[in-house]
């Protein structure tokens, strides 16, 4: 099962949690153990997990990602986003995670993230199930 879902983000660079977006659609599908990836196909967003308890660790993820690969550094790249392609490989375009009692097996303060860092866009990513 491919599911492509669309989100739109806000600002510039922002983290948005998709985690109970993929779960929904891990209960709606019936697969209760299994694997599922979750692909961005845009240069300058990515995927990662962190922690969703306290929004200061986002907050903080953000501003030291700014410090070290600020947005005018003097880069080659005529569209003005290559802090967005620096920070988006760095995070990285994939994940695949385990699927275990119809929902993701993520730790207790873990919440997937969608990477926007070059915002705001109209944006997609794509969820693969695979049960087992």
């Amino acid at each position: 099962m491919l599911k492509a879902i669309n989100l739109k983000s806000s600002r510039r660079i922002e983290f948005i949690d998709i985690t109970e977006e993929i779960n929904s659609m891990i209960r709606q599908s019936g697969v209760v153990e299994g694997a599922c990836f979750i692909s961005v196909p845009h240069t300058t967003a990515a995927i990662t997990i962190n922690e969703n308890s306290d929004p200061d660790v986002v907050h903080d993820i953000l501003n030291k990602t700014g410090q070290l690969i600020p947005p005018d550094e003097g880069y080659a790249h005529i569209e003005g986003n290559s802090d967005s392609h620096i920070k988006s490989s760095l995070f990285g375009p994939s994940l695949s995670l385990i699927i275990n009692g119809n929902k993701l097996l993520l730790g207790i303060w873990q919440a997937v993230y969608f990477c926007e860092f070059d915002g705001p866009r109209n944006r997609k990513f794509y969820i693969k199930l695979i049960p087992g």
